[in-house]
């Protein structure tokens, strides 16, 4: 039997999300593909950092994560590796980079993946800061270095864009992704719709856990920013970072322009969208108003991303709900392609 080692840099919503759908699927994995997916490491900032090359118990992991707080001190594997400290001597095939968003540098998650890929190691992030910020030189360095290197829950929690451009877009051209991308300023605008006040809001959504304290990197546009830049440096090889956006937020949205855009049959909406001008991508995030019957407009709609191609036209994918499963089933979807198509002679026989 065919073993593929994981190693897991974080531990938060999307690892434990992940975990738990490796733990229900590890025996179906095995029969399509015939490798024994195993994760030996799972890093932490803050919990510890457990390392068993025979396999970690996951259920166990994440009952103690959330019990406890951390890992056991006492349990065998326990250690105080830091983050590259795995990438630099773990024992793995694949790395998996779930490490908390740096917005402003993509670091240290970009070291991370570079120190992996210099080992000869896969990667799968879900982490959008390396995209954002070193897409073209990540890219690069994995083709010299002969591995795979996927990222489709960056954008849109593991809906499948970046593999249906991979699969189904090969040889069509995309000249402009139109989105939604973040699911925080999409709440606020509806909740305005209802006549319920900005503070009000935030206060409702740092109740029900879904809206950070500082909601700023979303209501700014930096987040929306960010994902539009992976988007468009990975489908129309932009080469930029996400400073390059021109960038305006809905922190100065009035309830009185949301009411306007109403009346007019219309609704107000963060949209993001890269064209080409002039020979080159350009990005822009910022309010429009669009119309009620636009797809972007529907009721229960969380993100949704657009691609105009010359071959397939306009492709739509709406994404309606968020739950951590869709993120932790986008890394493991990765992980399984990472299986099936990677380079065979740096797996453990």
């Amino acid at each position: 039997m065919k073993e593929c080692k994981v190693a897991m840099l974080g531990f938060g919503v999307a690892g434990k999300a992940f975990s738990r759908i490796l733990c229900d699927n590890r025996q179906g994995i095995l029969r399509k593909t015939g490798y024994d997916v195993k994760v030996t490491t799972i890093s932490t900032a803050t919990r510890g950092t457990l390392n068993d090359p025979r396999g970690i118990d996951l259920d166990r992991a994440i009952r103690q994560v959330e019990e406890q707080g951390h890992f056991d001190r006492s349990a065998e594997g326990y250690c105080e590796w830091s983050a590259m400290d795995v990438v630099e001597k773990g024992d793995y095939d694949v790395l998996l980079e779930l490490t908390p968003l740096n917005i402003w540098t993509g670091q240290p998650a970009i070291d991370h993946i570079k120190g992996a890929m210099h080992r000869g190691r896969h990667v799968v992030s879900a982490n959008k800061g390396p995209i954002a910020w070193a897409y073209r030189e990540l890219r690069d360095l994995a083709r010299e270095k002969g591995v795979c290197f996927f990222y489709e829950t960056t954008v849109m929690a593991g809906m499948p864009v970046f593999n249906m451009a991979d699969y189904c877009l090969e040889y069509a051209k995309i000249s402009e992704v139109k989105g939604i991308l973040n699911a925080t300023t999409n709440y606020i605008l509806e909740q305005m719709e209802l006549g319920i006040p900005k503070d009000k809001i935030y206060e409702n959504g740092r109740k029900g856990g879904f809206m950070e304290a500082d909601p700023s990197m979303d209501v700014d546009g930096y987040d929306a920013a960010a994902k539009l830049t992976s988007l468009l440096n990975v489908l129309m090889d932009a080469g930029i970072t996400p400073d390059q956006i021109d960038r305006t937020g809905i922190g100065d949205v009035t309830q009185e322009e949301v009411m306007a855009a109403v009346s007019r049959g219309n609704k107000l909406k963060l949209i993001c969208r890269g064209t080409i001008v002039d020979g080159k991508v350009r990005g822009t995030v910022r309010p429009e108003e669009i119309p009620e019957t636009d797809a972007f407009a529907g009721p229960d709609v969380v993100a949704v991303v657009s691609l105009t191609t010359d071959l397939m036209g306009r492709l739509t994918l709406v994404q309606y709900g968020l739950e951590p499963a869709q993120t932790g089933y986008g890394v493991l979807i990765d992980l399984i392609r990472v299986v099936r198509e990677g380079n065979q002679a740096v797996w453990n026989k």
